[in-house]
């Protein structure tokens, strides 16, 4: 029998992509389910049989959800959550959390060193096509440069892409490098300025605008080496589920001091100051198949009691 699954959240990117991914690791019949934020305002999807055979949630408010539908097909769907669900772990079938996150770990509690995604060979594969040979002309070796932006309490401001600036350059010139340089939404538009300002007319420096499709996916399977900015755990652990090396320029934000340090810890990273050799690291790391064995293994446990 296909497993079918929903992936729960409150429509946020980061936690759609870390239930989405998880259940699409189980299953290829998923559906997304959005809540609302708070009992008032937007409307929810429609929680109502037939239900699924996991519910992957990710949030609070998503969590609340999925246990009420557990509940309501009389305990006979998985009820799996994604980050520290800031309730009960005992009424979730399987918690799967990050190690910086408060929440022990447990008999129904797996603590993971990154972030949960979505990407996968295929995808990754898929956009490695559609860029190739817009990408070509830059050269060899190929720096990718992932930049976030501000956080609750700390801006990306102006000194810092300062900073970031001079070692791109370095890299650059000292490794002959090649770079391809992704902002997002979040990055300000001074330093996205500053960057634009001093590689204009550069052959070897592709800075996209935000406009048109994004090559982020591309830049993650077709870079020799990859720097992120310390702002995004997401962006960090997607970068970790390739095979390149990885460094992270540090931002000084306090939230992600201990899951950056752990990385460093472990070697799967290094900081980036501008180093133009390439760093040596023990990845890839990959969370969401960890997560998703120990969810394979759940089930497989559930059918062995019920046979």
């Amino acid at each position: 029998m296909t497993l079918t699954a929903w992936a729960m959240t409150t429509g946020e990117t980061g936690m759609r992509t870390q239930a989405r991914g998880l259940a699409q690791a189980l299953t290829d019949r998923v559906e997304e389910k959005t809540v609302a934020r708070s009992w008032l305002g937007a409307r929810s999807d429609r929680i109502a049989p037939p239900w699924p055979d996991i519910i992957v949630s990710c949030g609070r408010r998503a969590a609340r959800h999925a246990l009420t539908a557990r509940e309501a097909s009389g305990g006979r769907l998985l009820a799996v959550h994604v980050q520290d669900p800031r309730l009960r772990a005992r009424d979730f079938d399987l918690v799967i959390a990050m190690e910086h996150d408060a929440i022990a770990a447990g008999e129904k509690v797996i603590k993971v060193a990154t972030a949960l995604h979505d990407l996968t060979p295929a995808n990754l594969a898929t956009a490695a096509r559609t860029w190739a040979e817009r990408l070509a002309p830059l050269g060899r070796p190929l720096v990718g440069v992932m930049i976030g932006g501000d956080l609750r309490g700390r801006r990306f401001s102006l000194d810092d892409g300062q900073r970031l600036l001079a070692d791109l350059r370095r890299v650059k010139s000292a490794a002959d490098a090649a770079l391809v340089i992704t902002p997002s939404r979040r990055t300000p538009e001074p330093v996205i300025q500053l960057l634009r300002q001093a590689f204009a007319g550069d052959p070897r420096v592709f800075l996209w605008d935000r406009t048109g499709e994004n090559p982020y996916r591309a830049v993650l399977a077709l870079a020799d080496r990859l720097i992120v900015t310390s702002d995004s755990v997401s962006m960090i652990s997607e970068a970790l589920a390739t095979p390149h090396p990885v460094e992270v320029f540090d931002l000084g934000f306090a939230r992600h001091v201990g899951f950056v340090q752990a990385l460093v810890d472990r070697q799967l990273i290094r900081r980036f100051d501008g180093d133009p050799r390439p760093p040596v690291t023990t990845g890839p790391i990959n969370a969401t198949l960890e997560a998703a064995a120990a969810v394979r293994a759940l089930l497989q446990t559930r059918t062995g009691e019920s046979g």
